[in-house]
């Protein structure tokens, strides 16, 4: 991106140093960001580029400006230019990424540019809430029901129709098996989420109110579903 016309004042930003914390640091981050008034500033040091929190933080009212050190470390710099309301929406920050610098500093860097090209990029032909319905049918097909779960709660929130649920279902027997469906999809988390959306729609709550529901029941507090 261009640089900003704020940049002089990011040595005034209060700085995060996140480069060695273990577990979900986003809460905090996110409880920083929104007591900071606007024309302050956050500055977040990362192993890797931090791109989970571009979106986040601008939805919030933020800009962002992200600089490399030589000594690899990346320093995010954003600026609150107006006041929004709370985040995007959007459930289930990648928190999977923070493991690989634990391993190796260059593989968190890779692992965080390959979820960018693969959730983020512009060069993308198929529409997000359809890779998402693709990545929760691989999911199942590879047996990760964990994935497949948060994939079902991210494409309802992004606004897929229940009745594309329906047919991704479908398929499902059809390409699993009716034994498989049976024993291993029916009582999965993936099912008892996809069965409360119809529950509620059968109920006639609006849908801002199952989005609610969907994220408090299988958000990241429940077992089956955190990473």
């Amino acid at each position: 991106m261009n640089t900003p016309h704020w940049k002089e004042k990011i040595g005034e930003f209060y700085s995060m140093d996140v480069r060695h914390l273990r577990g979900n640091f986003f809460p905090a981050l996110q409880k920083k960001a929104a007591a900071l008034a606007v024309g302050e500033g956050l500055e977040i040091i990362q192993t890797f580029e931090p791109y989970p929190l571009y979106g986040a933080l601008e939805a919030m009212g933020f800009e962002h400006y992200t600089e490399k050190t030589e000594d690899g470390a990346y320093h995010a710099y954003f600026f609150r230019a107006e006041k929004k309301g709370g985040t995007d929406g959007a459930p289930f920050r990648p928190l999977a990424l923070l493991n690989y610098p634990m391993i190796d500093e260059a593989l968190g860097s890779i692992a965080a540019d390959f979820w960018n090209l693969t959730w983020q990029s512009e060069n993308r032909s198929l529409p997000y809430e359809m890779r998402l319905l693709l990545s929760l049918a691989n999911a199942v097909g590879a047996g990760r029901m964990r994935q497949a779960s948060r994939e079902l709660v991210k494409a309802y929130v992004h606004g897929v129709d229940s009745r594309a649920l329906d047919d991704v279902f479908e398929l499902l027997a059809w390409n699993q098996g009716i034994g498989y469906f049976s024993s291993e999809i029916g009582p999965s988390a993936l099912f008892q989420a996809y069965k409360l959306i119809k529950t509620l729609e059968k109920q006639g709550k609006p849908r801002q109110e199952i989005c609610a529901a969907l994220t408090e029941k299988f958000g990241e507090k429940n077992p089956e579903i955190q990473v």
